[in-house]
């Protein structure tokens, strides 16, 4: 088991000439025995008979809770299976399915068996499957339907490896591989789990492929149990209590979301499974989670939602003027005098009039957010702190399991993604690009040496693509990707998530896409939320109508006009968005504009509406093209433009 050791005081100071460095403290050290297996009974053997799982019957909104001693001989039995059906140690398994309960028994069944799971997203394409399962050498696939099946099937067959197994949990793939570990002593997984060092093969996590051709992300045992103890001293609010339940809706195949599976169950409280967000509110309502992980988007929909709900007249006055209140109160948290006593007063009756109803919305019982995967607004952050859930932002990597960094209940700063999290240590470049070292970092991408020499400097540290800079506090800032960075023809550098980021909160707004390389002008690419814009319509006095309609609507366009002008007030000139066009579609994973985790593809968007973006210009890159024309003025000309 870990052993404790007195926490590390970090430090900030200069690594070299033009870079900074935090390390945060090693606050728990591991011996080599510390695998995925050995925090599950560890577990066990501290609160053996309390609730560890709650799944959902499914004719009824009643949650069944399993305990960890049952949580774990089910593991147990399953892993017999696996061993039972020929798979020896090493060999590769992969999950194909949306979140849910088996998902997280089958991993830890591989785990404890020795074996390598290997996650595929449900909505992969053939193509993206067959690279994964050719990659990684997978010996079995379980999918969560018998469709899944069988375009894995037809996957493996394009792929030369007609002989990989494959079964589906809607035809009892569980009973399947149980029924061929009876015969299996029941030692056998033990003695496989005592096989594991932290330096084991865990699971190959493909990115998401943003861009080209996605890559096996190799992580050891180690880099999770390590990251994941320190994590649990470091923030005990979060899981360690006897009363901490996170309800997983995020895809499992996504490592962070992986990670707080493991992070749950190796706590103390219980952890829940739904495969999507169709019925998410009254999933939070029956499961009432402490803590939710979300991508900003989520957030952002729940306070859209919120005030499309409060419809107009004097209801939407009540709404608007309790979220100023919100927000005001939380920035002042930050000052030196904290809140007034008649600012205290506002929020007394804010909460009473409106924010009751908003926690009720995640559940009631929530205490944090966790929210990753892309930047929060400021605004947003300072709204959830303000009504009583305040957002734990973070930031991390497939290639170090997670969270880089994170903003905790004690040690939080908005519009930061927090202090790094033990034991990692980040560096910021001369360059500006955010650089990591520590247990949790990769071991290398699968088959892939160039890609894993590029990805590391020649000291060790793990170069993450992303521009940033740390305070003196040691907080970390994002400031976007160094690749995504646009440089006008007139020399200007722009970060396009920064006005990305602002524009998605306005309710109209699904996606931006902010383009301008090479152009004498910023732009964008704008898709309308179909799910909000009924609200919308309707609070302003407006008739029904479809996206496609509203794409060219007057008064639409006028609304994205001043949400433009809103975000250009906050950047230079020179970065300030001049013209948008508004696309008749939205941004899905099922038209290739989407990755899983819910990030543009940006390339894929620059090219598939390269005729759009050239009509907002006039006509292709142009040498002469150096400066905006001076009669646009400040504010965005919004024009229509058909979508995908």
């Amino acid at each position: 088991m870990p052993c404790m050791t007195k926490p590390i005081v970090p430090s900030a100071s200069p690594a070299r000439r033009g870079a900074l460095e935090w390390r945060a403290p090693v606050l728990v050290r591991i011996d080599e025995r510390t695998t995925l297996p050995a925090l599950l009974r560890e577990r066990v053997s501290r609160s053996a008979d309390r609730p560890l799982v709650a799944r959902k019957q499914e004719t009824s909104e009643v949650w069944r809770t399993i305990t960890a001693r049952d949580f774990s001989e089910e593991v147990e039995t399953v892993a017999a299976g696996l061993i039972g059906m020929g798979l020896g140690p090493g060999e590769r398994v992969a999950i194909m399915s949306r979140t849910r309960y088996e998902w997280t028994l089958l991993d830890f069944a591989c785990w404890t068996a020795a074996l390598v799971p290997v996650p595929i997203y449900e909505t992969s394409s053939a193509e993206q499957i067959a690279h994964v399962l050719a990659d990684a050498d997978i010996d079995l696939v379980v999918t969560e339907t018998i469709t899944m099946a069988e375009l894995v099937r037809a996957a493996a067959a394009s792929a030369g490896r007609e002989g990989t197994r494959v079964l589906s949990l809607d035809t009892d793939a569980l009973h399947t591989i149980t029924d061929s570990g009876r015969s299996v002593p029941r030692s056998a997984p033990a003695e496989r789990t005592d096989s594991l060092t932290t330096s084991s093969l865990a699971t190959i996590v493909y990115t998401s492929g943003t861009t080209g051709t996605p890559k096996g992300t190799v992580l050891s045992h180690g880099n999770f149990t390590d990251l994941c103890t320190n994590a649990h001293q470091w923030i005990p609010e979060i899981a360690m209590g006897r009363d901490s339940r996170l309800l997983l809706f995020l895809p499992l195949a996504h490592v962070f979301a992986r990670f707080l599976e493991v992070f749950q169950i190796s706590g103390q409280g219980v952890i829940g499974h739904v495969p999507d967000t169709k019925n998410l509110l009254s999933d939070l309502a029956t499961f009432r989670p402490s803590y939710l992980l979300v991508v900003p988007r989520v957030l952002e929909k729940i306070y859209n939602s919120a005030d499309a709900r409060a419809g107009s007249g004097s209801a939407r006055t009540v709404f608007r003027w309790a979220a100023k209140v919100a927000v005001d109160y939380s920035r002042s948290l930050d000052g030196p005098a904290g809140p007034s006593r008649a600012l205290r007063a506002q929020r007394a009756l804010a909460d009473r009039l409106v924010f009751q109803r908003i926690r009720t919305l995640v559940g009631g019982n929530a205490d944090w957010i966790i929210s990753g995967g892309a930047p929060l607004s400021q605004r947003l952050a300072h709204f959830y702190r303000g009504l009583g859930i305040p957002v734990l932002e973070g930031y991390g990597l497939t290639e170090t399991v997670g969270p880089v960094s994170v903003n905790t209940p004690r040690l939080s700063k908005i519009g930061t993604v927090g202090p790094p999290l033990p034991p990692v240590a980040v560096r910021v470049a001369e360059d500006g690009e955010i650089l990591v070292k520590g247990p949790s970092v990769f071991q290398g991408y699968h088959n892939d040496i160039e890609a894993t020499a590029a990805a590391l400097t020649p000291d060790g540290w793990f170069r993450t693509g992303d521009l940033g800079s740390l305070d003196r506090d040691g907080y970390v800032r994002i400031t976007g990707r160094a690749k995504d960075i646009i440089v006008t023809a007139g020399g200007k550098n722009v970060a396009p998530a920064i006005l990305e980021d602002r524009l998605r909160g306005h309710p109209l707004i699904s996606q931006v896409v902010v383009v301008g390389d090479k152009r004498p002008f910023i732009a964008a690419l704008i898709t309308l939320d179909a799910e909000m814009l009924p609200g919308w319509l309707r609070n302003h006095g407006l008739p029904p109508m479809t996206a496609p309609e509203a794409a060219s609507d007057p008064s639409v366009l006028a609304a994205l006009d001043r949400a433009v002008a809103r975000t250009n007030a906050h950047v230079s000139r020179a970065e300030s968005i001049r013209r948008i066009t508004v696309l008749n579609g939205d941004f899905t994973e099922a038209n290739g504009l989407l990755t899983p985790s819910l990030k543009v593809k940006r390339a894929v968007a620059v090219e598939r509406f390269a005729d759009r973006i050239d009509e907002l210009y006039g006509g292709p890159v142009r040498a002469a093209d150096t400066t905006a024309p001076e009669d646009r003025g400040s504010s965005a000309s919004a024009t229509n433009s058909a979508g995908s």
